[in-house]
């Protein structure tokens, strides 16, 4: 049977749980704060990059794994006889695809996948590649099964705040303005690789939370039931079990699992920003 090594991006925010559980090899992406650079999930976590922008104002960096980095970490599995198949940030927001498809094609044996996504919603084809290797499919067979998931995820999130997306030059001051003054929190929506907005809630962050949760899940038909993730930028305890509860209400998922997005998301989304990702079904 082929080796088969899956691997990703940090971007993906799973578990430390899961990805030992997969026995997923993980690529940190590199934030820089000030004149200090860290890696994302291993020397820094989200609630310091929150610190840091209510001290300085200004949002931190965010970089790429280059070519370079990404071609010795596959050549260590390829030496070893594995066949790779990495999981990659959507390309619409990072180089990182790019740069590991030019390690891929140096290298051989290795899979990137532009997962046209973000945070766990690259991490559901995270475990459904890992999955599948355990069911014994071969390298090609996966790849093709996770194209055709990846036009069914269904990804999208609630913010609490504009800022962080003013200060990226995503969003003018004066829609965040309006938007704080009107306690509004925008839905942002992946289509086809990129954000776009969605809904707009109205009330507290739990009042707003909730109404999204139920936006995106209540009365539908067409979700696939086995797992769900709700990940979110460090949203107080009792409203996550709420959420979860809801969940649970609204559609039998057979598994909800609950994550938290790593430096490089929250540096785009702000504090308390949160999401239910999840499939639906086949045609």
């Amino acid at each position: 049977m082929q080796k088969i090594k899956i691997t990703c991006d940090s971007t993906c925010d799973l578990t430390q749980e899961i990805y030992e559980k997969y026995n997923v090899e993980v690529f940190p992406l590199c934030i820089t704060l000030g004149e200090e650079l860290y890696r994302d999930g291993i020397d820094v976590t989200a609630p310091k990059v929150f610190d840091y922008v209510a001290e300085t104002g200004i949002l931190p960096k965010t970089s790429a794994f280059s070519m370079g980095e990404y071609l010795e970490v596959f050549k260590k599995f390829v030496d070893d006889g594995y066949t790779v198949i990495h999981i990659n940030l959507s390309a619409e927001f990072s180089s990182c695809h790019q740069n590991a498809k030019l390690a891929a094609e140096e290298l051989g044996n290795v899979y990137p996948i532009d997962s046209r996504n973000l945070s766990s919603g690259s991490g559901h084809l995270v475990m459904a590649a890992a999955e599948l290797a355990a069911e014994g499919l071969s390298a090609p067979e996966i790849v093709e099964k996770l194209e055709e998931m990846k036009q069914r995820l269904d990804v999208s999130f609630v913010l609490q705040t504009l800022d962080y997306l003013k200060k990226g030059g995503r969003c003018s001051g004066v829609v965040a303005l309006a938007a704080t003054a009107l306690q509004l929190r925008p839905e942002i929506v992946v289509v086809e690789g990129s954000m776009k907005v969605g809904k707009k809630y109205r009330g507290s962050m739990e009042k707003s939370i909730t109404d999204y949760v139920k936006g995106r899940l209540a009365g539908r038909d067409d979700i696939q039931h086995n797992r769900i993730f709700i990940t979110h930028s460090y949203v107080p305890a009792e409203i996550v079990e709420k959420v979860k509860v809801l969940v649970a209400e609204l559609q039998p998922f057979a598994e909800i699992i609950e994550t938290k997005a790593g430096c490089t998301i929250s540096s785009h989304c702000g504090p308390a920003c949160l999401g239910v990702l999840f499939f639906k079904k086949g045609q």
